[in-house]
């Protein structure tokens, strides 16, 4: 591959004459133009991305961490932040957790030492040592999905939305519920929205079977498995599911028709999530809406505002969503 030294020899002009072609800046002959253009067409010479980025100090590149790469929602949210960052010519490096809280913060130093633009974190265990490093790093950082002060977020309304689907059932006469929720330490999914379907049981004065209360992780099989346990583990049966996201609910759907259960006559069963698959299982499942391309997108606007004006943002920003009723209850 060529180097800028031979362009300028090939094309008989000085070194800082094609630096000023390839950068469009400082007076340049248009005969000499010509003749650099010319050359770099005729080589395909591409100039150092490393060496444009120490000259401009950005590297434009926005470091991106997700949980898992396997969910519509990771998918979703990258794409509503393309949607908006390729317009002022940034790429994406994507990093996958895989769930693993070392793992975050490992691509976090990594991303700071790679000295990227921005970094946005769709983020699920919020930990002091998570934030420790959040509240050190250097660059433009947005969190998706967790409320952290001082840093900007965009926000799920996790609580609302959980207690519409607890009323949706209650409304429709079910009073044996039970509960699918995941780990507390993720304090959207696992917290609020297990909160706000315990609140709102006791504000409707119904009991809650211990055994109908089940705790898994993210895939359809965990689902599956907490529904068995809660079928098994108890003598008397729900009428209903709430299960904290999409996978969940379909691994218990999947356990329900395994067992000559119908659904919705025998138990009816809701979520959070709207993946495409809820959608189109039968029955159509369902489900919240969190509009996640909206929240990708959001999430860049607020990171591409600090960017030019080299400040950082604790902006916060809620969004809303929309309830999804279907044949499932």
């Amino acid at each position: 591959m060529s180097t800028i030294k031979e362009i300028a020899k090939m094309a008989d002009v000085s070194r800082s004459t094609v630096s000023r072609v390839l950068n469009d800046s400082g007076y340049v002959s248009e005969d000499a133009r010509k003749r650099v253009e010319k050359v770099i067409e005729e080589t395909g010479y591409m100039p150092s991305v490393q060496a444009k980025s120490l000259r401009t100090k950005e590297t434009k590149v926005i470091g991106v961490i997700v949980p898992t790469i396997r969910t519509e929602t990771s998918s979703r949210l990258v794409a509503g932040m393309d949607h908006i960052l390729a317009k002022s010519g940034y790429q994406i490096l994507l990093a996958n957790t895989n769930q693993n809280r070392e793992k975050e913060l490992e691509f976090l130093q990594l991303l700071k030492v790679r000295q990227v633009d921005g970094i946005i974190l769709a983020a699920t265990n919020i930990n002091p040592e998570l934030i420790n490093k959040l509240m050190t790093m250097d660059s433009p950082l947005v969190v998706i999905g967790q409320e952290i002060d001082g840093i900007s977020n965009v926000l799920y309304d996790d609580y609302h939305a959980a207690q519409d689907l607890t009323q949706l059932l209650i409304e429709k006469g079910h009073k044996q519920i039970g509960f699918i929720g995941v780990d507390e330490k993720d304090r959207a999914v696992g917290y609020l929205r297990k909160k706000a379907f315990l609140d709102t049981m006791k504000k409707n004065t119904i009991s809650i079977e211990e055994n109908w209360m089940q705790q898994a992780v993210f895939d359809i099989q965990s689902g599956y498995r907490a529904m068995e346990r809660i079928i098994m583990d108890s003598s008397k049966k729900p009428t209903a599911i709430f299960a904290v996201t999409d996978r969940l609910a379909i691994g218990a759907m999947q356990y329900l028709k395994q067992h000559n259960y119908q659904v919705p006559n025998d138990v009816a069963v809701v979520s959070i999530g709207a993946s495409e698959v809820s959608e189109h299982i039968t029955p159509p499942l369902t489900t919240v809406d969190y509009q996640n391309e909206q929240a990708g997108e959001e999430a860049a606007k607020l990171l591409m505002q600090q960017v030019e004006s080299k400040e950082s943002g604790a902006e916060k920003i809620m969004l809303g969503y929309r309830l999804l009723v279907r044949g499932s209850v």
